[in-house]
């Protein structure tokens, strides 16, 4: 398989018929730039404006694909309320602005556990249906983390959990739950359904939905990262900002 050079991606990507496609974007290293932890990233007002217009222009069938809650999605694109899938697959919002169902929590004392583990440089995501402890400026806590992590696992074996590993960061969430499982629920729902899927991911959390691509039909795009079948390669989230910006156009 060819991969296309950055530049062709960004021609390739401006090129695509919103008529025809269902846009589903990833966030971070995606859209927008990875930050010194999660809590401090930058989401460019141009960045807004292009996926308002593009939401528009696909009829709605623009979507949020994420491991962050939908809730905190909101939080980064204020004022937008975007159609949305968070916690890698726990949450899904269909159209713009609706209320998201619940999710199922993981049990309270596991959760608590996981976030003592977070010392030493090591930040804590509690979403409630998940947990995730990054150590992006604590690089020499993966070893001693992982152990933690997977000693707090193993104390709750009837429990349908399982641990997703991410860039500089683990992850306890409920078992089954994927991007990519909710990315095939989302392709049988209005207004999406009967489009051709367009994924732009950039790390291993995203492999499920370039996994479902194939059978949904689909394009797939990266950010910096090579995976099996891609149209095409972005070299850098400004690239992808670039390319959202000309579709806008």
């Amino acid at each position: 398989m060819a991969y296309a050079a950055s530049h062709t991606a960004v021609d390739d990507f401006a090129d695509l018929d919103l008529a025809s496609v269902a846009l589903l974007l990833d966030v971070d290293g995606t859209l927008i730039d990875i930050g010194p932890s999660p809590f401090e990233v930058h989401v460019p007002e141009a960045l807004c404006r292009s996926l308002d217009r593009v939401l528009d222009r696909t009829g709605g069938a623009l979507a949020l694909v994420s491991g962050r809650p939908v809730r905190d999605l909101d939080k980064l694109f204020s004022p937008l309320k975007l159609p949305a899938i968070g916690g890698h697959g726990a949450e899904a919002r269909l159209r713009a602005g609706d209320a998201v169902p619940p999710a199922a929590m993981l049990p309270d004392p596991l959760r608590r556990q996981l976030v003592q583990a977070a010392k030493d440089g090591v930040l804590v995501e509690d979403k409630g249906y998940s947990v995730a402890l990054h150590y992006r400026q604590a690089p020499r806590q993966e070893a001693p983390l992982r152990e933690l992590v997977d000693r707090a696992v193993a104390t709750f074996p009837g429990e349908p959990i399982e641990l997703l590993l991410g860039k500089a960061m683990f992850e306890v969430k409920r078992s089954g739950v994927s991007k990519g499982g909710a990315v095939r629920k989302l392709m049988t729902q209005a207004p999406f359904a009967g489009r051709v899927p367009v994924f732009v991911g950039d790390d291993v959390t995203d492999e499920s939905v370039f996994a479902a691509l194939p059978d949904l039909r689909g394009r797939g795009y990266s950010v910096g990262r090579r995976f099996e079948g891609l149209a095409g390669i972005f070299a850098t989230p400004g690239e992808v900002r670039e390319a959202l910006s000309r579709l806008a156009q």
